[in-house]
């Protein structure tokens, strides 16, 4: 694991905004480093103190799927507690994507075995196991399932205002 230094809220919230990820409010900078790499925004979000940035992961990876690849790398950057959030953040995206974009290509699964998670064909029961499972896992005891359909749900409707899907 290399240390990484930790990204301020506002930067890694314009990058977002320079990658047409409208799930964070905030100023627009003109340093567009952080948004050209990948590796170190997926990091910088997993190990943010901020909740509303770290589950900014979800939209990041409904809008941009190609960064999938980068997760593995990203992955072991982190920290144990940092690792646990992009792995769940991650693999929620995925079955999100599963279930409104039933017949798209999806995010290839990267963390249903390090998460231990027993997959079914329905995607809504997958979300529902993997809440379970960070719930067990983080010992935060959050409604997870929520959190995560609430990311989709605002993902969504930045999506359909700028035309990429229909609400």
């Amino acid at each position: 694991m290399t240390h990484l230094s930790p990204i301020p809220g506002e930067q890694l919230a314009s990058a977002l905004h320079r990658l047409n990820i409208r799930f964070i409010m905030g100023s627009q900078s003109k340093d567009e480093m952080l948004s050209a790499q990948p590796v170190r925004l997926i990091a910088a979000l997993a190990q943010s103190d901020e909740a509303r940035l770290r589950l900014a992961l979800i939209p990041l990876f409904l809008e941009h799927p190609e960064f999938a690849r980068d997760v593995p790398l990203a992955a072991d950057l982190l920290s144990p507690d940092a690792r646990l959030t992009l792995q769940c953040y991650y693999t929620a995206a995925r079955f999100l994507q599963q279930l409104h974009f039933p017949t798209g290509a999806s995010l290839p699964d990267h963390f249903s075995q390090a998460l231990n998670l027993s997959l079914t064909q329905d995607p809504m029961e997958n979300l529902r196991l993997l809440a379970k499972r960070h719930r067990e896992l983080s010992g935060i005891q959050v409604n997870w399932l929520g959190t995560y359909l609430h990311a989709a749900q605002v993902w969504r409707k930045g999506a359909a205002h700028k035309g990429h899907i229909s609400e």
